[in-house]
């Protein structure tokens, strides 16, 4: 059967190269750059493996290329700059550029707080000529609260559950999940559930139970696509991760089919 939700892995150390790609690429629909890290010069050489990869065997791969955004590094990772105003930074906007000359399939906006955010990154590629997909990441509080209407200006919402966290007490994150899917579910819109759906077997070579659930409640949950990070950036077992990640979400998709008929049934 074929597997309807998507599965976009972020390449990375562990992933950029041919052997690893070859591997990769057939079990999974698009590949995301992440533009906190990195040169020009290095996404080029990794955009062009995978488009190499990609014709030769034979399936579209698409690129996302995620912007940075306001965001401080630290040792244990990064968190929005407390102060910044503005969403876009000049380091994207410059990375944008390159995007634009790479023909990136979506732009990953980081740090979304309001509809005119995304009518900015927008502007800045008519300027450009280019007119590419915009994902709106939701990360913050802010975004929360104008959801509906981000939804309605985006092309696609990434539930960034790492930063999530980070803005409410964890124990909400479930709920924010489920309340976002649903309402980008009513309005037909693609939607991504990011960070730490395998991030296990960044260093084994099996995943946790409790990842396994994880995962098949955000298929069953209605997402669009999920996405691995560190799993395949970093990780010792990038490609069993794409291969498990894809027998769960088959799992999941055949059971959500399962409650669906059986759900009919109690109907009649």
């Amino acid at each position: 059967m074929e597997r309807k939700t998507n599965i976009i892995a972020t390449i990375g150390p562990a992933t950029n190269k041919k052997e690893i790609l070859l591997q990769i690429l057939p079990l999974i629909d698009m590949v995301r750059l992440n533009f906190s890290w990195g040169t020009h010069e290095e996404m080029s050489e990794i955009i062009s493996l995978v488009r190499e990869v990609s014709e030769k065997i034979g399936k579209k791969i698409l690129i996302i290329q995620d912007l940075s955004g306001p965001r401080t590094q630290e040792k244990d990772g990064h968190h929005f700059t407390d102060g910044a105003t503005e969403v876009l930074t000049e380091k994207d906007l410059n990375d944008l550029v390159f995007g634009v000359s790479k023909n990136v399939d979506y732009v990953a906006m980081s740090y979304v707080g309001k509809v005119d955010d995304i009518k900015d990154l927008r502007n800045h590629m008519t300027i450009l000529g280019a007119n590419i997909p915009v994902i709106a990441k939701i990360e913050r509080k802010i975004a929360v609260e104008n959801i509906e209407t981000i939804i309605d200006e985006s092309d696609a919402i990434m539930i960034a559950r790492g930063d999530l966290g980070l803005a409410f007490p964890i124990e909400e994150i479930p709920f924010l999940e489920r309340r976002i899917l649903s309402a980008c579910n009513k309005k037909n819109k693609y939607v991504i559930v990011a960070t730490e759906m395998l991030l296990s077997m960044v260093k084994k070579d099996r995943p946790t139970r409790a990842e396994v659930t994880d995962v098949a409640f955000a298929v069953t949950g209605g997402a669009s696509a999920v996405m691995l990070s560190e799993e395949t950036t970093e990780g010792d077992y990038p490609v069993e991760t794409v291969k498990i990640l894809d027998r769960i979400i088959r799992n999941a998709e055949a059971h959500k089919v399962l409650f669906w008929l059986e759900s009919s049934e109690v109907e009649k």
